[in-house]
C-alpha cells in the first residue's frame, strides 16, 4: 500500500493554496455527497474493475464479514462505517491509497475536487472549534450566573458565555450508534448544526439532573428524543422528556422532536403521541428523513 504519510493534496483555503497531509484527516471529514458517490462507483458488481468487495478485502475484512455486507442496501457505506469504528487511524489518505491499490484511480480522480472541498471544510470547522465562541449573552435576570453554569460542557470558557446548542439529544446507551449517525448527518454536513450529546459534550463531576435541566432549558433550542424499547426503560430519558414537556405545554414552540429509528415491540410513549414523529423505519420516507429533521432543528 502506498505510504499515506507522503500523500498530500492541495486545498484552496481562503483564496490560498496549502498542502495537507490526507493521512492526518479522519474519515469523518468525508460528507454524505462523497460517500453516496462512492456507492455509485463501488456498490455495483463489476467484472472489469474492482468493486466494494475488493476494497473491503484490502481493508482487512474477512470472507464471512464481506458475505454479511452483501445483505446491506449500501455495502460500501457499511464497510466504511465499520472500518472507521474498528480503526482509530482510519483516514481519508488511507482510503485514497486503498482505492489506488485496487486500481480504482478513476474514482479518486473523479472525486478529488469533492474530497478537497470536504477536507477544507473539516479543517475550517476544527479551527472554528478551537476559537472562543462568539455568541449573544442570554438575557437572564432571575437566575444568577454561577461558575457551574458556565463550566459544564467541554467547550465552555471559564467565566465566559455558556456554550449554546441547536438541540439536546435524549437517548439511552443502547441507541448510541444511531446518535453517532445523527452527528455525522447533521453536524458534519451542509446543515452544520450543533448537537448536545451528553457523553460527548458534558464534563463529569456535577449532578446529572442539574446539568440536564440547565442544558435543556437554557442552552438548547430544541430536544430530539430517540424513541426505542430501551428508551421506555430509562429513568434519565423519562426525566429529560417530562422536563422538556413542562417547558412547552402543548408543544407550542415545537421544542420536542420524537425520532423512531428502529421497530418497537412496546407501545409508543403516550405523552408524546400528540407530537409529529420523524420516523426512520418507513422506507418510503427515509430519503427525506435527515432533511426534515435538519429543517425542524433549524427553525428560529
Amino acid at each position: 500500500m502506498q505510504d499515506v504519510e507522503q500523500k498530500q493534496t492541495t486545498v484552496n483555503k481562503d483564496g490560498t493554496d496549502s498542502e495537507v497531509d490526507l493521512g492526518s484527516i479522519p474519515l469523518v471529514a468525508l460528507n454524505v455527497t462523497v460517500r453516496k458517490k462512492l456507492g455509485l462507483y463501488l456498490n455495483p458488481k463489476n467484472t472489469v474493475a474492482a468493486d466494494w468487495t475488493a476494497v473491503a478485502e484490502t481493508m482487512g475484512f474477512s470472507y464471512l464479514e464481506i458475505k454479511n455486507y452483501e445483505a446491506s442496501r449500501n455495502p460500501i457505506k457499511a464497510v466504511l462505517d465499520d472500518w472507521a469504528a474498528r480503526n482509530s487511524d482510519a483516514s481519508v489518505g488511507k482510503l485514497v491509497s486503498i482505492l489506488e491499490e485496487v486500481e480504482r484511480n478513476d474514482v479518486v480522480e473523479d472525486l478529488q475536487t469533492l474530497i478537497d472541498e470536504d477536507v477544507r471544510k473539516y479543517l475550517q470547522a476544527q479551527k472554528k472549534k478551537a476559537e472562543p465562541p462568539v455568541q449573544v449573552p442570554e438575557v437572564d435576570s432571575c437566575v444568577p450566573r454561577t461558575p457551574e453554569r458556565s463550566g459544564i460542557t467541554v467547550d465552555d470558557v471559564p467565566g465566559g458565555i455558556p456554550e449554546m446548542f441547536d438541540a439536546f439529544i435524549c437517548y439511552c446507551q443502547s441507541d448510541f450508534e444511531f446518535v453517532l449517525e445523527m452527528i455525522r448527518e447533521l453536524e458534519q454536513t451542509e446543515y452544520n448544526l450543533k448537537l448536545c450529546v451528553f457523553d460527548r459534550n458534558v464534563l463529569p463531576g456535577s449532578c446529572v439532573w442539574t446539568i440536564t435541566s440547565e442544558l435543556i432549558e437554557r442552552r438548547c433550542k430544541r430536544m430530539v428524543v430517540v424513541i426505542s424499547d430501551e428508551y421506555l426503560d430509562s429513568d434519565a430519558c423519562d426525566f429529560q422528556t417530562k422536563f422538556a414537556l413542562s417547558l412547552c405545554p402543548g408543544a407550542r414552540s415545537k421544542r420536542l422532536i420524537p425520532v423512531v429509528y428502529k421497530s418497537m415491540k412496546k407501545p409508543f410513549p403516550s405523552i408524546l403521541r400528540f407530537l409529529t414523529v420523524c420516523d426512520y423505519t418507513r422506507p418510503c420516507t427515509q430519503a427525506w428523513f435527515w432533511v426534515r429533521l435538519a429543517k425542524a432543528l433549524s427553525l428560529p
